[in-house]
């Protein structure tokens, strides 16, 4: 008897089996007419039910007659219910394909086609690894055959997201039921379901060298982030033979030459993490060239947040760790600066101590020494010859990176010929991505030196000098800076040799010191990088001591959610968004201080809703933990070190100084939640019909002021003096007082909001006119020490205000 074809076999199958069509098309027949609700007119809740019962029992009856079906007829069932349109009978495949038996190459091959043309979903899973079974029972030279089918197989599985140790599991039942000879590749290893691993296969061919087998074989073995050190050994070994390196070589840059235009697809399919990985690190092992520019891109392009590519957590971390065995650390300081996502943080972490491990340092001293220069000499310039100009760029301080040119002659012009910029666009474009590169590593220093405050940490003289003060683009921070060495303290200019050095911190000097350097700072006319002699402190309170875990010292405050968020994103918090819905109603955010060794914890809560988004914020306790190994403990308030306290406490008062709505002009000047100008604070104002803000508003609009507007006192103080309005102003405990022509104002100098006297009248001014730019501001970190200083100088003179919306507050108040 002839033997039936593949398709000769599925035909035969869908007419043995005429008996289960025919009673699925009944049950979905009852089914679709049991949807009464479609119909409101004729909706029949108990009829519904008794279709939907008889449906069920169609599906009972045959299922058990299914059950009791043996040999060709099993195997016709199963072949059936694999077609494409019956998605929802995969439960029924299990216990079918369990039962099955006395299956040919030919049958298996015929169900295969019918699932190559069904879409495959995770719940799958689990009866297409049993299709693998019936497989081992046919004999091994007949088994060849389905090398074609199950190739099909797998890379239809490729894009269905499976855990990984189901997906694994597959592949190896699959490697069981079809081994291949030694110069055929396992056909779960580089599956053609991706660029990459196409790419690779091609240039391995069709049959590769044996020992080239059996290294991918080992690739495909790296579960892990790190593999083990047998594995390593193992791959060395491997990597011997000839052509192994250069194998490796180009399946590593193979990741970047074949990068799909689709930002919608992975590069590396689920199916092939595994081999990319194992990749990735015989690549570290066999030390290819450009592998640590590989790596970077890898892990900036999977593991950041570009809209071109897809995530890829695995091979991000991958990439991330073995950067951890290099001896360079510019890369690791550059993925740190720049990638946000929680749990590759942590593995940069890892890599970094995996580094600092090797070169016998710790990870700090590791980044310190990783800072890139970008190119740039010692006093932070870099210049390039296009035709008969050069341009150059230079870091003026530490927020400006500006790019000058020179004509032939050597004088300087604003801007590039025309023709020189066509001519040389492809330089120009390269100049211009070096200033923003330089920008961010700014940046990213500016942040790093400020987060040192939390780290008793010194240098030797020696390491200072070279990684700090002469450094192109960090010694542009450091020179703005104070220093100590033997507790003296010292601009980088005055530094005495030979000392050790560290950055000094107002909380361990008197106040007559900080006071002096706050005096010194603002006659020299010195900006610098962040807050530092004008930096707050704050210090424990007898209320935090009695509540001991937990700090409500800035708890009931009601904040900008959408700007809390980014501020808080901003200054290197981890938090979630809130949402009106799904429980997500409260958040806690968290930040790392002292170099991992603390943990703050900042609670906030929903407090207000618009168009289903939360709009304002209420906010909480404040919590400190300490790192235990892998864990963190919750500590008292009275053990958390002096300056770790501080600086976590001082970002919650920024966030807050910010955020809230007492300090938005926009906010308060509303009818209906706020008190509007014009009208008389702490007698009569209107709330309109919402109060549920305005006793909050009333309190902190024009209370008692927090560490940052003390600090804000002490800088007007020191700036009003040099001012043409001196003799206009006068501090008080809360405002600044300025005696205008028309009438007199108090600046709040925490919330920058003004009252009119007399009568307390409260006066909007959402813009106040620029200040002088002559004027120096010793720190500007908020904007508000500015925008009072703007405020003042306006109502000084307030005869001269044109602004009519200004104009009808002042008058109204004459009437009030």
């Amino acid at each position: 008897m002839r033997e039936l074809t593949v398709d000769e076999t599925v035909t035969a199958a869908f007419a043995s089996t005429s008996w289960i069509m025919e009673a699925i098309v009944q049950e979905l027949e009852l089914e679709g007419r049991s949807y009464s609700w479609l119909w409101p007119d004729d909706r029949d809740e108990r009829r519904d039910e008794k279709l939907r019962r008889l449906a069920r029992n169609v599906r009972q009856e045959w299922v058990g007659r299914l059950r009791h079906t043996e040999g060709a007829d099993r195997r016709a069932a199963v072949i059936y219910l694999a077609q494409p349109g019956l998605d929802e009978y995969y439960e029924e495949l299990e216990p079918a394909l369990s039962g099955s038996s006395g299956w040919t190459a030919t049958d298996v091959a015929a169900l295969l086609s019918v699932v190559r043309s069904r879409r495959l979903h995770y719940w799958d899973a689990t009866w297409v690894c049993q299709v693998v079974d019936p497989v081992l029972e046919i004999d091994v030279a007949e088994r060849q055959h389905l090398r074609e089918p199950f190739t099909r197989l797998i890379e239809a599985m490729a894009h269905v997201p499976l855990p990984a140790d189901d997906r694994r599991r597959l592949h190896r039942r699959i490697a069981l039921a079809l081994p291949g000879g030694p110069t055929t590749l396992p056909l779960s290893a580089l599956v053609r379901a991706d660029a990459w691993a196409s790419s690779v296969r091609d240039y391995l061919g069709d049959a590769p060298a044996p020992h080239l087998v059996k290294l991918v074989e080992h690739l495909c073995e790296v579960h892990t982030p790190r593999p083990t050190q047998t594995w390593r050994a193992r791959c060395l070994t491997l990597l011997e033979p000839a052509g192994a390196r250069e194998f490796v070589r180009f399946a590593l840059t193979a990741f970047i030459r074949e990068v799909s235009d689709d930002g919608n697809r992975r590069m590396v399919s689920e199916a092939n993490t595994d081999v990319a990985r194992g990749t990735i690190w015989a690549a570290t092992l066999a030390r290819v060239d450009d592998l640590a520019a590989t790596l970077t891109w890898l892990a900036v392009h999977l593991g950041g947040d570009r809209a071109r590519f897809t995530q890829d957590l695995v091979i991000a971390g991958a990439a991330i760790n073995a950067l951890g065995e290099g001896e360079d650390p510019q890369p690791l300081w550059r993925l740190q600066t720049s990638i946000k996502h929680r749990a590759l943080r942590k593995q940069i972490d890892t890599a970094l101590a995996t580094a600092a491990g090797h070169a016998g340092i710790t990870p700090a001293q590791l980044l310190e020494r990783g800072v890139p220069t970008h190119g740039l000499a010692t006093d932070g310039t870099r210049s390039w010859r296009l035709g008969d100009h050069t341009v150059v760029l230079t870091v003026r301080d530490a927020v400006t990176v500006r790019l000058g040119f020179t004509a032939a002659d050597g004088t300087a012009v604003r801007a590039l010929p025309a023709a020189v910029k066509e001519t040389h666009a492809e330089e120009l474009k390269a100049i211009k991505a070096v200033q923003k590169e330089v920008r961010q590593t700014l940046a990213a220093e500016r942040a790093r030196l400020e987060g040192l405050f939390t780290v008793d940490r010194t240098w030797s003289h020696e390491e200072w000098a070279r990684h700090y003060l002469n450094h192109p683009i960090t010694g542009v921070v450091a020179r703005g800076l104070i220093w100590e060495a033997d507790g003296t303290a010292f601009l980088p200019g005055d530094a005495p040799p030979g000392a050790e050095v560290r950055l000094w911190h107002p909380a361990r000097a008197a106040p007559a010191e900080v006071a002096a350097w706050r005096e010194t700072v603002t006659g020299r006319r010195l900006r610098q990088p962040y807050k530092q002699a004008f930096r707050e402190v704050y210090v424990l309170t007898p209320a935090e001591e009695s509540t001991g875990v937990y700090s409500h010292r800035f708890a009931a405050h009601i904040v900008d959610h959408p700007r809390l968020y980014a501020l808080l994103k901003e200054r290197g918090w981890q938090t979630l968004w809130l949402r009106a819905f799904h429980g997500e109603q409260e958040a806690v955010a968290k930040k790392e201080l002292a170099e991992g060794a603390w943990r703050v914890r900042f609670r906030y809560e929903t407090a207000a809703v618009a168009d289903h988004e939360v709009t304002l914020a209420a906010t909480d306790q404040v919590r400190f933990d300490r790192r235990d190994g892998r864990a963190w403990r919750e500590t008292p308030l009275a053990w958390v070190p002096p300056l770790v306290f501080s600086e976590a406490m001082r970002d919650v008062d920024l966030f807050i100084a910010i955020t809230s709505i007492a300090a938005d002009p926009d906010w308060i000047d509303r009818g209906e939640d706020g008190f509007s100008g014009g009208e008389r604070f702490g007698g009569e104002e209107r709330f309109g019909g919402d109060e549920r803000f305005g006793g909050y508003v009333r309190e902190a609009a024009f209370g008692t002021l927090p560490p940052s507007a003390e600090v804000r006192r002490d800088a007007l103080a020191r700036i009003l003096p040099r001012t043409a309005i001196a003799d206009r102003c006068t501090l008080t405990d809360r405002y600044l007082v300025v005696r205008g022509d028309l009438r007199t104002y108090r600046i709040h100098l925490g919330s920058g909001n003004i009252l009119m006297s007399p009568g307390d009248v409260y006066l909007c001014i959402v813009t106040a006119r620029k200040r002088d730019a002559k004027l120096f501001l010793p720190f500007e970190e908020d904007g508000r020490l500015a925008l009072i200083l703007s405020k003042a100088f306006l109502l000084a003179h307030d005869s001269k205000i044109t602004d009519e919306t200004i104009l009808q507050q002042i008058r109204r108040a004459d009437v009030t």
